[in-house]
């Protein structure tokens, strides 16, 4: 009996001893690495960094618990987001979240085995991201803003708000393909309804300055700018050039409205963010890309009183019933 009273105080003992080092040896959790291109600055993007972020904090996700977030900014210079991806690839990301067609373009030119997830395109299909919305079939999936279409709800827009306007200046990025559809496009709906589109294309901020002196000796009565990651970046600027010419100003994203754009129709970049951020969840978790479909996102017309009483405009009530949100 006593010896097997010492042989269970031992054993005990020993149990006691070894319980901390065997939980002290035990491995750390793995970190995943999420890669995240972009083809503007961080200050531009940092309200929609906040909310991708705060979107996978819902989920469950802590940046170093269990996840880290690499980012890299293009800062307007597409001819950068090569390299910025085969960087986010030798860091062995998990998946790689792009938004806008020449990211997503850089994206999928780097890698065809690890997933991305678009935070925003235009046409997927189109632009050969995808073969279908349904099933996209590679290693691409996300969430579509579907912008090809939205040019000519645009201009109809504008001629409601402004119905003797003559002329529509169209700002686009030379570097953007996407745009050739959608200034086909504006095109075609100006005809529709009357008006002369101006075609302005720009390469970077410099060349800003000639595009409104072009807007200003062709008298244009509004401004469009096409979503473009470059353009995006510089909506403040953008929103100040319009605001001295006197210019009303429509953009997909309400982000150019609360810069002092006039009028926004499109999908809200901010749930388009929450959304990568879901689809992120189900490739970390063992979902294919191939079988996940691309989505629209939820699309809101925003209009800005302040800015329209500055330029002296009167919006319809038959426009501010439809808003969903209204700047006073």
């Amino acid at each position: 009996m006593k010896v097997h009273a010492i042989a269970v105080i031992v054993t005990l003992i020993l149990g006691t001893l070894l319980a901390p080092l065997t939980a002290d040896t035990q491995e750390p959790a793995k970190i995943l690495r999420i890669g995240v291109l972009q083809g503007g600055s961080p200050s531009a993007s940092a309200r929609l960094d906040e909310v991708f972020r705060q979107a996978l904090r819902d989920l469950g996700y802590v940046e170093g618990q269990n996840i880290a977030v690499e980012q890299r900014w293009a800062e307007g210079r597409f001819d950068r987001l090569p390299n910025l991806a085969a960087e986010l690839i030798r860091l062995q990301v998990s998946v790689i979240v792009a938004g806008g067609d020449p990211v997503i373009l850089a994206a999928k030119q780097a890698t065809s085995t690890i997933p991305i997830v678009m935070s925003s395109v235009g046409d997927p299909v189109g632009a050969g991201f995808v073969a279908s919305l349904a099933r996209p079939g590679g290693n691409i999936t996300g969430v579509t803003n579907l912008a090809v279409g939205l040019t000519g709800k645009w201009l109809e827009l504008l001629k409601e708000v402004i119905p003797g306007i003559a002329q529509v200046a169209v700002l686009r990025n030379a570097a953007n393909r996407t745009h050739d559809v959608l200034w086909e496009e504006a095109q075609g709906a100006a005809q529709r309804l009357g008006l002369k589109a101006q075609g302005l294309e720009v390469r970077s901020p410099a060349e800003f300055e000639a595009a409104f002196e072009a807007i200003s000796r062709e008298r244009a009565g509004a401004l469009v700018v096409l979503p473009d990651p470059m353009l995006s970046g510089q909506r403040a600027r953008l929103a100040e050039l319009a605001a001295k010419g006197r210019l009303p100003l429509t953009y997909a994203f309400r982000e150019y409205v609360d810069a002092g754009g006039l009028i926004s129709y499109g999908p809200s970049a901010q749930e388009n963010r929450r959304n990568a951020a879901a689809y992120v969840d189900k490739i970390l978790k063992g979902a294919n890309p191939a079988d996940l479909p691309v989505e629209p996102g939820k699309f809101e017309l925003v209009i800005n009183l302040k800015t329209a009483k500055a330029l002296g405009l009167t919006i319809p009530q038959s426009i501010l019933l439809r808003a969903d949100e209204v700047i006073e």
